[in-house]
């Protein structure tokens, strides 16, 4: 979206534009469900529900143009995963939870949308198998595409930080799946 479009959607939707909310969303709830997958797999859909109400009830305040949209979004379900992974561990859930819901049955072909999204799947599995900080730099950088420097702030590390741990995490990625290395354009890396 370019930098006017996204003005004009931006204020359309902070004036209550249901449909320009709609344009924001769909730009950013896939790249922020894989984000969330690759950090907390299992309650990544509730997250980006929790990320997105969140940014309705603060919508009204941001300001400034679509990368700092996205870091704010970003900081907002990194936000969420931190404090659902505090509440997990105030209160552990039983395993008894989850037996109830085995015996629902799917509405969807569980088969077919498992061959769909095999390939997604098997990136982000490979991804989540890197070490934290790692998975989540990529993941920022490479699905958010968020720049060095506004990744470094999410995530309180400087941008030579990041680039070091985007860098590291591809190389692991590389030799997971034995290909030839994997690179960050010079843009994604920061270089103009």
């Amino acid at each position: 979206m370019s930098d006017d479009v996204f003005e004009d959607v931006l204020l359309a939707a902070q004036e209550g534009d249901e449909n320009a909310f709609a344009q924001l969303w769909r730009a950013l709830n896939p790249p922020v469900v894989r984000y969330l997958r690759t950090l907390s797999p299992s309650s990544a859909s509730d997250l980006a529900s929790e990320t997105w109400v969140q940014v309705i009830r603060n919508l009204a305040k941001f300001s400034g143009g679509e990368p700092a949209f996205r870091a704010w979004v970003f900081t907002i379900a990194r936000n969420k995963v931190l404090d659902a992974v505090r509440h997990d561990h105030r209160r552990p859930r039983s395993s008894s939870d989850d037996i109830a819901l085995d015996q629902l049955p799917s509405p969807d072909d569980t088969a077919q949308l498992a061959m769909d999204n095999l390939s997604t799947d098997a990136a982000l599995d490979l991804i989540a198998s890197l070490p934290r900080d790692q998975a989540e730099v990529i993941m920022l950088r490479v699905v958010a595409g968020l720049d060095a420097t506004a990744v470094g702030v999410i995530l309180g590390k400087s941008p030579g930080a990041v680039r070091v741990a985007a860098h590291r995490g591809l190389h692991r990625l590389q030799e997971l799946v034995g290909r030839p290395p994997v690179t960050l354009s010079a843009q994604q890396e920061g270089f103009q």
